[in-house]
């Protein structure tokens, strides 16, 4: 049974670094692309970012550049780290799995669902 648990959300600073870890069990991590995607009340689910088993990436616009997708197979975790966070990065951020070809940020895309952790950045 496929289960994705994310962790590291909570209150920082704009300015300051975000670092979520998303916790894979269930799946062979080198078979499935894990993406990143947030939401904040009243506005549409943004994808922000996707890692596939070659290691390819794509990031949204939004934090193209100030952040890094990344897999550690060893502990079964895809971690997403956002720097000189804005405080438009408040939002509960969710980690999903999908086909391993396809590099996206389309919501449809993906069939295993965490349950998300919220990220708050305010001073």
């Amino acid at each position: 049974q496929a289960r994705l648990v994310e962790s590291g959300g909570g209150l920082v600073q704009p300015g300051g670094s975000l670092r979520l870890s998303c916790a894979v069990s269930g799946l062979n991590l080198g078979a499935y692309g894990i993406a990143w995607f947030r939401q904040v009340p009243g506005k549409e689910r943004e994808g922000v970012a996707c890692i596939v088993p070659d290691g390819r990436t794509a990031y949204a616009d939004s934090v193209k550049g100030r952040s890094t997708i990344s897999r550690d197979h060893a502990k079964n975790t895809v971690v997403l780290q956002i720097d000189s966070l804005k405080p438009e990065d408040t939002a509960v951020y969710t980690c999903a799995a999908g086909s391993s070809y396809v590099i996206s940020l389309e919501a449809y895309e993906y069939i295993y669902w965490g349950q998300g952790t919220q990220a708050t950045v305010s001073s």
